[in-house]
C-alpha cells in the first residue's frame, strides 16, 4: 500500500509542476507580449488618445476612456507592438497613467532630449527659450513670406522665425541694397532670423535672376550633372551658397531630390532627371558640400514628388504602391540624412497609400516615415500653406502642428496665430507643444551659427 502511495503522490506532483510549468509559460508570453511607452498628449478625443514619444513619432490610440488633456504624460501599457509608420494603431491598451514631467539638471524636460542632430546645443535653446513670451514662442514656428510693406514693424511685433524670399522681392536691388534690407530685419530680430529662398537653379532663381546681383543664373542641377557629373554639383553648391551668405540670406530651400525621368512630369525641369541611385548620391553630395559653408539645405519635396500634378494649383494625389515610394522616393532623403541635412520639406501631395484623407503636410502618417524609417532628427518644414492644395482646409495651422511640422511656411501670419492661440485656449493644443517646438527651432539657429552665446 505504501508502495502505490508513494507512486500515486509521485504522479499527482509531476502532473502539478507540469501544470505550474505551462502556467508560468503562459505568463512569461503574456509579459514579453506586454510594452510601455511614454508619450505626451498632442490631441484627444472620446476615447480616442494622440501621442508623440521623446522620438517625435505620433500614435494615435482607439477605445480609451480618459479624462487627461492635452500636454499631459503618459505611461501607456500596451499589448503587442507598435507600427512606427502608421499613426492609427490596433493595439489593446491595459493600463494608461498620467506621469510627473521630468526635467534634467538644466530644466530641459527629458521628453525633449531625443539625442538628435542639434542636441549639443539644447541647454543654450532652453535658455534662450526662457527669454520670450508666448506670443514670441508661436512666432517661432512660423516661416512667412516677406511682407510687401512695414516689414520691420511687423517683425517687431510678431517675432518669426524667419522670412522666405520671392523673385519681386530682389527685383532690381544692387547688392548694397540687399544687405541693408537684411542687415536691418536682423537687427529688429530678438532671436536671429531664418532668411531663406528657393535657389535651386535653372526654372528656379529667385535670386540671381536679378543681374545686378550676379552676371548668370544659377543652372539646373540636371544640366550640371549631365556636363560636369558630382564634381560640378559640388563646385555649384560652394558658389551658391557664397553667394547666398554675401547677401545675408542663411537658408537655401533646395536640393531638390525627388526622382523623375520622364519630361511629362510637373517636377522634372526641377529634379536631376535621373533614377534613383543618381539621385541619392546627387543628395548626399549637395548636403555634405553644404557643410562647409554657413547656408543651410533643405531636401524637398517629401516623400517624393513622382509624377503628380503641381501643388500650386490644387490638389494632387499619388496613387503608386507604399512598397514603390520606399524603393524609388526615399534612398535621396535618407542619403541627405545621412549626410546631416538639418531640414526637410514635406509636399502637399495626397499619398493614397499612406494616408487616404490628408496630403503629406498634415499627415501624421508621412512624418512617422520620416522620423521613423529614415530617423530624421531635424527640422520638418511645410511647404506653402497658401498654396492651392491646402489653401481652403480649415484649421490647416494647427493640424500642420499635430501632424509633426516644426516650421510652418504661411503667407497670411495674422491667420495662423489667430489659429494657434484658439487651438490653446481650447485645449486643443498645449502650452507645452509650442515650447517644445520653439526650443528646436532655437536649437537649430544655435547650430547654424546664428546665435554666439557660451554655457556659464
Amino acid at each position: 500500500m505504501n508502495k502505490k502511495f508513494t507512486a500515486y503522490l509521485i504522479l499527482l506532483l509531476s502532473l502539478f509542476l507540469i501544470v505550474l510549468g505551462s502556467t508560468n509559460l503562459l505568463v512569461k508570453d503574456e509579459i514579453k507580449e506586454t510594452n510601455k511607452l511614454k508619450a505626451t498628449i498632442v490631441s484627444r478625443e472620446k476615447n480616442k488618445l494622440t501621442v508623440q514619444d521623446k522620438n517625435n513619432v505620433i500614435y494615435t490610440f482607439q477605445n480609451i476612456e480618459n479624462d487627461f488633456k492635452v500636454g499631459d504624460i503618459l505611461e501607456l501599457e500596451y499589448s503587442g507592438d507598435l507600427n512606427k509608420n502608421m499613426e492609427k494603431q490596433n493595439n489593446t491598451i491595459i493600463n494608461c497613467v498620467d506621469v510627473k514631467e521630468d526635467t534634467d539638471s538644466n530644466g530641459i524636460p527629458l521628453e525633449w532630449m531625443d539625442k538628435g542632430i542639434f542636441s549639443s546645443f539644447y541647454i543654450l535653446a532652453k535658455n534662450k527659450l526662457d527669454e520670450l513670451t508666448l506670443d514670441e514662442k508661436i512666432g517661432q514656428l512660423l516661416l512667412v513670406r516677406y511682407p510687401d510693406d512695414n516689414q520691420v514693424e511687423i517683425l517687431k511685433n510678431k517675432q518669426f522665425a524667419g522670412f522666405t524670399f520671392y523673385e519681386k522681392d530682389f527685383k532690381d536691388k544692387t547688392r548694397e541694397e540687399v544687405i541693408e534690407m537684411m542687415g536691418q530685419l536682423q537687427n529688429a530680430a530678438k532671436t536671429p532670423l531664418l532668411t531663406a529662398v528657393d535657389e535651386e537653379g535653372g526654372t528656379v532663381v529667385r535670386v540671381s535672376s536679378n543681374k545686378k546681383l550676379r552676371d548668370s543664373k544659377f543652372l539646373a542641377p540636371s544640366e550640371l550633372y549631365k556636363n560636369g557629373g558630382l564634381a560640378r554639383i559640388e563646385e555649384d553648391t560652394l558658389d551658391k551658397s557664397n553667394f547666398l551668405f554675401d547677401l545675408g540670406i542663411n537658408v537655401n530651400l533646395a536640393p531638390v531630390v525627388d526622382v523623375s525621368s520622364s519630361d511629362e512630369d510637373y517636377i522634372y525641369d526641377r529634379s536631376l532627371q535621373e533614377d534613383t541611385k543618381k539621385t541619392a548620391e546627387y543628395a548626399k553630395t549637395v548636403i555634405s558640400t553644404s557643410k562647409k559653408g554657413l547656408v543651410s539645405y533643405v531636401l524637398k519635396h517629401f516623400p517624393g514628388y513622382g509624377n503628380n500634378d503641381d501643388t500650386h494649383d490644387g490638389q494632387s494625389e499619388d496613387n503608386r504602391s507604399l512598397e514603390t515610394i520606399k524603393e524609388n522616393d526615399l534612398p535621396p532623403f535618407k542619403a541627405g540624412i545621412d549626410a546631416l541635412a538639418e531640414a526637410v520639406l514635406v509636399s502637399h501631395n495626397t499619398i493614397k497609400n499612406v494616408d487616404a484623407d490628408n496630403p503629406a503636410s498634415l499627415s501624421v502618417s508621412v512624418h512617422n516615415m520620416l522620423r521613423s524609417d529614415l530617423g530624421f532628427t531635424g527640422i520638418i518644414i511645410t511647404d506653402d500653406m497658401e498654396m492651392g492644395a491646402v489653401k481652403s482646409i480649415d484649421n490647416k495651422i494647427v493640424k500642420a502642428l499635430k501632424a509633426g511640422n516644426d516650421l510652418i511656411m504661411v503667407t497670411d501670419y495674422e491667420e495662423a496665430f489667430t489659429q494657434i492661440k484658439k487651438a490653446l485656449d481650447e485645449g486643443e493644443l498645449s502650452e507645452e507643444l509650442i515650447n517644445k517646438l520653439a526650443f528646436r527651432v532655437i536649437a537649430w539657429k544655435y547650430y547654424k551659427g546664428l546665435l554666439f552665446e557660451f554655457s556659464k
